[in-house]
């Protein structure tokens, strides 16, 4: 059913650089041609021409997606702001609700698949908030447009075949095919790749309809987790309390340690108790600095990146599904008045610490796990707390200036 798409659109690219930087007569014709040579490939892939007719007869460039794709943000996002906007009062008890109101069908995906059912309704809450927002971009539009643009033409032509494949095989008409400007669909914002490979049935209908039916999504994410990896019987990870006398050296993901390890090392549980003694591996985060909470993460944590690459969004989803599932809140909430960073700054950053020999990677204006890395070397060599965090003595350190 599922198959890898490896075509490359090699004639539609050389006239298509770029939509956005064309007159838009000859966009209108590499556009055209671009769809042309998609036609093609789905029909070599064997897709039905009542289909590709439907899906490409009357296709049309989607100018914002392609301004969505180049954005760059301003600023940096802090941990408190992005945590405080997605894990509100008001999701989780949506989501306790919703847990009841589901149960049936949750525990029965419990057993199947091995995941609780706190962070089905955490992805659910996060990412269409519980189905209130699918998106607006029409997605077969929004997907060929990415095709035909030079940046990542290979993987969006294969999801516009892969979008015509879930139109053929669970009767999903075009009109419906509404989502994000990047071609997410449904609940739980599925990829059309991803929509074809792990897409259950959960109501059988002998559909899978991820935008109406509430079984499909919630059954088609627990194959999702459990075809990425996850772990049963295990959590996503914890917050734990760190000694005073900590190294922090030893956070990150590349400093991965058995419980046992970070128990000798003196941190403990929230609650001032000893960690499991196992041999179970977790990586320490502190995503605020040392002044924020610590959070032990262990392999299903992995898991929820593989879904989003972002640990400020894989923290939420653990945190959003403790809290549906009855946890209290963080014992130390992260601080509201961290720096917020300006590209600019950041880039500054980056550079003088290459220049120091503190590997940063390319400076790009994202603080990562190698510019964090960086951060934490030069602040050990200045005696400084080793906590990977850019705050305001690492710029004045750096001489950066922080007037916006």
């Amino acid at each position: 059913m599922f198959k890898q798409y490896g075509r490359h659109l090699l004639s539609a690219l050389l006239l298509t650089s770029s939509l956005m930087q064309i007159p838009s007569s000859r966009a209108d014709i590499a556009f055209q041609q671009c769809v042309d040579t998609l036609q093609k490939q789905a029909k070599q892939e064997g897709i039905p021409n009542n289909i590709i007719n439907e899906a490409l007869s009357n296709v049309s460039p989607v100018t914002r997606t392609i301004e969505l794709d180049r954005k760059q943000p301003e600023f940096s996002e802090t941990f408190a702001n992005y945590l405080n906007k997605r894990v509100t009062r008001t999701r989780i008890q949506k989501g306790r609700e919703l847990l009841q109101e589901n149960k049936a069908l949750l525990d029965k995906l419990t057993k199947k698949y091995g995941i609780p059912p706190q962070y089905l309704i955490a992805f659910w809450g996060l990412e269409t908030n519980y189905g209130g927002y699918l998106g607006k971009f029409p997605v077969i539009d929004t997907l060929v447009t990415l095709a035909c643009d030079h940046r990542r033409s290979t993987y969006f032509s294969n999801e516009v075949i892969a979008a015509m494949e879930v139109m053929d095989e669970f009767n999903i008409p075009r009109k419906q095919m509404v989502g994000s400007w990047a071609g997410a669909m449904g609940q739980t914002q599925f990829m059309p790749s991803a929509y074809l490979h792990y897409g259950v049935d959960g109501d059988k209908d002998h559909d899978v309809n991820l935008w109406k039916s509430i079984p499909d999504a919630m059954s088609s994410a627990a194959n999702f987790l459990h075809g990425l990896g996850w772990h049963k019987n295990w959590r996503w990870g914890r917050e734990v309390l760190l000694p005073k006398d900590f190294n922090y050296l030893n956070t990150g993901f590349k400093n991965k340690k058995p419980l046992s390890q970070w128990r000798k090392l003196g941190i403990t549980t929230v609650f001032g108790g000893p960690l499991p003694d196992g041999k179970a591996e977790a990586a320490l985060l502190i995503p605020s600095g040392h002044r924020g909470p610590a959070f032990l993460v262990y392999d299903n944590f992995d898991v929820i990146m593989s879904w989003n690459r972002s640990i400020f969004y894989s923290l939420a989803v653990g945190i959003l599904a403790d809290k549906i599932n009855g946890l209290p809140d963080l014992h130390r909430p992260p601080p509201t008045d961290s720096l917020r960073l300006n590209v600019a700054q950041i880039k500054t950053l980056q550079t003088k610490l290459n220049k120091l020999g503190f590997d940063s990677g390319n400076p790009d204006g994202i603080i990562g796990s190698d510019t964090r890395g960086a951060i934490r070397e030069y602040q050990h060599s200045k005696k400084m707390i080793a906590d990977g965090y850019p705050d305001k003595q690492v710029f004045d350190s750096l001489n950066i200036a922080l007037n916006k």
